[in-house]
């Protein structure tokens, strides 16, 4: 009985096992179809949108400083059991009483920041309900309404410095996530052609294992019949035998090729990929004037010039508030009263006012302040030197760059034609070898040139996608359809 459970078992597998290699999806896909699922499935795209959510959740944290906050704050109970010292103004001095009483306070309170100032206005109302347990007696406390207002003088103002820095965070980080798309497009490009190249081989091998093997089998009849010495049959075989090699090695190079832009993609193992080339690209010609104004205006990287520069200056202002007289004025102006009876503890509040402005100021710090000031200064002065520089040598990088894509269109239109001129002069070359007007050397000669033609199409094609969303990288700029790049950001934070 095991005997024959086992035979349907191994049975059941080599049935199954056609049936599992059937059930992988075979995705034809052109290059337009892969830049896009490169941006809206790649794990790569999803990390540049999460990136985005931390800045824009950041941005709104900065925003809400600028609004009223409501909050209700309370105590209940607060017991206490205790002696505590209280004025006689009868004995004329303080005595020593038992304090036992239970307290319940609520307090609701509405703020706002001043951005121009730094400084703080609130509103706010309080009730308190005391219970003296000694005496057994209860009273409401109220404050109707108090208004109270805490203004910083001659100090750093950090609201009014992040009320610059903090959008210009936000703009770069909707411009650097654009940016890490655009990257997300150079590295689908690179994986596209990669798979694309090793197709190509693969089909190359393939081709020139079936010629090396007909060739081979007419070389040996040649031999026979005395028309061809050993030495050329020989190398015909060798031939033969290099050309299976290549073939294993082209099929080995294909599978890790698809295997890395399917991981890029996101796609699992049960999907096999097969890539359509494109067949022509647009032909692009930008002038380096236009490109650099379009990356002065929406290149990220000059976005964190700026902030660069801001940061400093705010470090300078900060210092030199720091090492002078800092005060701070507290004023309130309220209503209070207060009843055993609820109802009565909001009738006839009395009103009370408190202003306080309290201050620090240096007098023997041993040079502390200046040196901060100082250092702050030269740190800002650095920041100056480096932006320039850098602005500089993002420009004169940019002028290469924009040479570079200018040569490509021509360069693909080149290479195409040598690969349809290559694969012309093979199949004329070994036309002439099969009626026996040439030697096999040639034959070699001319299909390696048909091989590197066939390569250096696809290289070329690579080189002109590369650099141009090299350009719109630098640029975010869409050069075909001639508009800025853009994106939904409301949906990317669902």
């Amino acid at each position: 009985m095991m005997k024959y459970l086992k035979y349907i078992v191994i049975s059941a597998l080599f049935l199954l096992s056609p049936l599992r290699s059937e059930a992988q999806e075979i995705k034809k896909l052109t290059f337009d179809e892969v830049i896009t699922l490169s941006e809206e499935q790649s794990p790569n795209a999803l990390m540049a949108k999460h990136r985005f959510r931390a800045s824009y959740w950041q941005y709104r944290t900065f925003v809400a400083q600028y609004r009223p906050s409501l909050s209700l704050a309370g105590t209940t109970p607060d017991f206490s059991n205790s002696y505590d010292k209280v004025w006689n103004s009868t004995a004329n001095g303080y005595e020593y009483r038992t304090s036992n009483t239970i307290s319940n306070l609520a307090s609701l309170s509405l703020s706002q920041n001043i951005g121009a100032t730094g400084g703080t206005v609130s509103l706010q109302s309080d009730l308190t309900l005391f219970n003296d347990l000694e005496i057994d007696s209860r009273k409401y406390i109220t404050t109707p309404l108090s208004i109270g207002l805490i203004q910083p003088i001659f100090r750093y103002n950090a609201l009014k410095w992040q009320k610059k820095t903090e959008p210009l965070k936000f703009e770069a980080a909707k411009k650097t996530f654009l940016s890490n798309i655009e990257t997300v497009h150079q590295q689908a490009v690179m994986n596209f052609f990669s798979l694309a190249t090793a197709q190509i081989n693969k089909q190359i091998a393939e081709m020139n294992y079936s010629n090396a093997d007909t060739l081979w089998r007419i070389a040996k009849g040649r031999y026979d019949l005395g028309t061809i010495a050993e030495d050329e049959l020989l190398q015909m075989q060798l031939s033969w035998l290099n050309a299976e090699t290549a073939r294993k090695e082209a099929e080995m190079n294909l599978r890790d090729r698809e295997i890395r832009l399917r991981s890029f993609l996101g796609f699992n193992e049960n999907v096999r990929l097969e890539l359509i080339l494109p067949s022509e690209v647009p032909e692009l010609q930008v002038t380096s004037q236009d490109v650099f104004d379009l990356a002065m205006q929406n290149n990220p990287e000059m976005i964190t010039q700026q902030l660069t520069l801001l940061t400093a200056q705010s470090n300078v202002a900060q210092a030199k508030a720091e090492k002078g007289l800092n005060a701070n004025l507290m004023a309130s102006f309220g209503l209070r009263d207060q009843d055993p009876d609820f109802n009565l503890a909001y009738s006839d509040p009395n009103k009370q006012q408190r202003v306080r402005i309290g201050f620090t100021m240096p007098i023997l710090d041993w040079g502390l302040g200046q040196g901060k000031y100082r250092m702050a200064q030269s740190s800002l002065e650095l920041a100056q030197v480096q932006s320039q520089q850098a602005i500089i040598d993002f420009q004169q990088n940019l002028l290469l760059d924009v040479e570079q894509f200018n040569l490509q269109s021509a360069q693909v239109a080149i290479a195409a034609k040598s690969d349809t001129v290559a694969m012309k002069m093979y199949e004329v070359t070994k036309q002439r070898f099969l009626i026996g007007k040439i030697a096999v050397l040639e034959l070699n000669n001319a299909d390696t040139k048909k091989d590197q033609n066939r390569r250096a199409y696809v290289q070329s094609l690579q080189n002109y996608w590369v650099y141009y969303f090299n350009i719109r990288n630098l640029t975010l700029f869409d050069f075909v359809n001639k508009k800025p790049l853009d994106t939904d950001y409301e949906k990317l934070l669902k």
